[in-house]
């Protein structure tokens, strides 16, 4: 058989099936052909070089806004990819039911990396996200209902996860715990599972957590005060170990402001370590403190977390949380997403989203992808990069950056 592609010597590491040995991985047809020691290269039209590399599921950050170009906050999916090590992107609520269609036609069917998504409560998605402008979706009751959603899910199903929700005093204002009861509602009546997001109070964490369902993700679960999980002492709280028992997803969302490393230290320390690892990149992170998926588990990487864990919660344990086995796994006649990751020596300043340095020894960075069936190689890989608190830019630089001319 005559390969597209082949990815030669380095050390496949997959999850799923507990691989972990030096072996070539082969590419006909957009799929995984062969896994196996010594493939020959001339039996490929093109060779990879992986020696002294990682091969690996192509990563899936579950928690993400790529609505790009529709929405105040979305970033390009494929200005991200390769140096991401990503191949999935989840969207995280960026769309809702009023402008879901608009998503799919515009951003979703032209990506070269696979998009999928939740779909917001709130008719209108995430609408009023700036520097100087955040208007909050679930603000107004009148915008999340449910009837609408599942008319979104029915037409939509191939690409739609679960539901999101964003509640807090940024995201619903004084709406309270409304728009999570009609986002549950609506996430069981279509079958689906349902990511929430909580802020500052009001609701309270420890409204929102009895509420989820096994299978149900808590996003932001390294938040820092106020809503963290964790008292002023370090200890976790019960309400926490009560969802983790009950079969609540933790999933990091790092984002711009909900990654506390103390917060993370605490829950680490007490067993709890996330289910899955995403960015929630957006508009105003992307240039910092989130940056990407590598920077995201870099930093689980230097708070201690074992590399393999780190890698399944950031491959094998989103692709279970969205009910989509064939993703996050290397697998022959599977879907060839794949990623090559490498290591650079420290050291290497990280910062939380307080600002908060964590000095670690030595950081991941991605030498490219497999996605589509095509070798997409990461151009800025040997290029030291600086983790800064925060973006310096101006919204309006940033939104150039990803947008092109803007006259915003």
């Amino acid at each position: 058989m005559q390969f597209d592609l082949l990815l030669k010597g380095g050390r496949v590491i997959d999850p799923a099936s507990g691989l972990d040995a030096p072996r070539d991985v082969a590419v006909a047809g957009g799929r995984i052909a062969a896994i196996e020691a010594g493939i020959p290269a001339d039996r490929a039209k093109e060779v990879v070089d992986a020696a002294g590399a990682m091969v690996t599921p192509g990563l899936i950050d579950l928690h993400s806004h790529v609505y790009w170009g529709g929405t105040s906050l979305g970033v390009d999916a494929d200005l991200l990819a390769a140096r991401s090590a990503t191949t999935t992107f989840i969207d995280a609520g960026s769309a809702g039911a009023g402008n879901f269609l608009g998503f799919r036609r515009h951003v979703m069917e032209r990506s070269k990396v696979r998009i999928l998504a939740y779909v917001n409560i709130s008719f209108a998605g995430i609408f009023g996200f700036s520097k100087n402008v955040m208007v909050g979706e679930c603000s107004d009751l009148r915008l999340c209902e449910p009837r609408e959603v599942l008319g979104c899910v029915d037409e939509h199903r191939d690409v739609i996860v679960g539901v999101k929700v964003r509640a807090g005093k940024h995201a619903s204002g004084t709406s309270g715990i409304a728009p999570v009861d009609l986002a549950v509602e609506a996430a069981d009546q279509a079958g689906l599972p349902l990511m929430a997001h909580i802020d500052e109070p009001p609701p309270g964490r420890s409204e929102v957590l009895p509420r989820l369902r096994r299978g149900d993700v808590l996003t932001h679960c390294f938040r820092p005060f106020p809503n963290a999980p964790v008292f002023a002492s370090g200890a976790v709280r019960p309400d926490m170990h009560l969802a983790r028992e009950r079969g609540v997803i933790f999933d990091i969302g790092h984002g711009m402001g909900s990654f506390d490393f103390d917060v993370a230290r605490a829950m680490l320390k007490e067993g709890l370590a996330p289910d899955v690892i995403s960015s929630d990149v957006h508009l105003l992170n992307v240039d910092g403190p989130a940056f990407d998926m590598m920077v995201c588990m870099s930093k689980m990487l230097a708070l201690g977390m074992p590399f393999l864990d780190v890698l399944k919660a950031s491959t094998q344990r989103p692709a279970e949380a969205i009910a989509r086995p064939e993703l996050g796994c290397l697998a022959v006649g599977g879907p060839a997403d794949i990623a090559v990751l490498g290591e650079r020596a420290g050291p290497v300043s990280f910062f939380d989203s307080t600002g908060a340095e964590l000095v670690a020894e030595r950081e991941l960075i991605s030498h490219g992808i497999v996605a589509g069936g095509a070798w997409w190689p990461n151009e800025h890989r040997d290029t030291p990069r600086t983790y800064a608190p925060s973006g310096r830019q101006t919204h309006a630089d940033l939104a150039r950056r990803h947008f092109g001319k803007c006259n915003c």
